[in-house]
């Protein structure tokens, strides 16, 4: 079994984490743009382009499925990377958990990109699942960036800026961009209150993972200690996975578990 993974950078680690959690045994091809990072400015047309070349890249090396495990790539390129790569390679998009988020009632904050947040996309899931909920979009200027380049200050800032424009009542945060996954704990313990509920975080890596498996269909189980390869592509080169992702666990127990491809 091979699963490949595209982002605009290390936003994939998590997903692709999930993957292997699930299927220790299966290869990972992990195919990223850093050298054109950040893609949320970038016109649509531009994020198209830009996401079928990386996931081009990815499909060289003949996955069973692809995830796109980008939130701005599932916005803008998901049918552009379809219309491409199916029925041979099927592919999975990335859609924020806003449906389960908005199930388990009480307030929520969806925490996205400036471009995503108010975006007709974004309003358009919030109307379509959350139609019954308070629900607080909140713009993560800076963050995605200070978390590809492990910059702890600015994540430390980026962080402390979109929980002052959280509501102190917010039940549940939606992590709509698959970078803040990679920070979850750090944006909980910004964002709960001393003697409140505990906070629920939902991001969408478990489920992009799961959805994969399936696309996938009835596999032979796994062999027990089997471990799966790992192949990362950065901006059309096969590389290591960058030192930046190493600092996030996510990254440490995929190069961990994993045979070099």
């Amino acid at each position: 079994m091979k699963i490949a993974l595209m982002d605009s950078g290390i936003g994939l680690l998590a997903a692709a984490a999930a993957v292997r959690n699930l299927r220790p045994d299966a290869d990972l091809v992990l195919s990223s743009d850093p050298d054109s990072m950040p893609w949320g400015p970038r016109t649509p047309e531009d994020v198209t382009r830009r996401a079928l070349a990386v996931c081009e890249a990815a499909a060289a090396h003949r996955p069973d499925a692809l995830i796109i495990a980008c939130n701005t790539a599932s916005v803008h390129a998901l049918p552009a990377v379809r219309a491409r790569l199916e029925p041979a390679i099927p592919v999975i998009g990335t859609v924020p958990a806003i449906k389960p988020a908005a199930s388990g009632g009480g307030p929520l904050a969806i925490w996205a990109t400036p471009a995503t947040t108010g975006s007709p996309y974004q309003r358009g899931l919030i109307r379509d699942f959350a139609a019954g909920a308070e629900v607080t979009e909140v713009p993560c200027p800076g963050l995605a960036d200070a978390v590809q380049w492990a910059d702890e200050e600015g994540i430390d800032r980026a962080v402390a800026a979109a929980a002052a424009l959280t509501p102190p009542g917010v039940r549940a945060i939606v992590l709509g961009c698959t970078h803040y996954e990679l920070v979850a704990e750090r944006i909980r313990a910004a964002v709960q209150r001393p003697g409140a509920a505990p906070l629920v975080l939902h991001g969408s890596a478990g489920a992009v993972a799961a959805q994969a498996l399936r696309r996938i269909g009835e596999r032979p189980p796994a062999v027990p200690g089997a471990r799966g390869s790992l192949t990362v592509i950065l901006s059309g080169r096969t590389e290591s996975l960058p030192q930046a992702a190493l600092t996030y666990a996510e990254g440490r127990s995929l190069q961990a578990v994993s045979r070099v491809g």
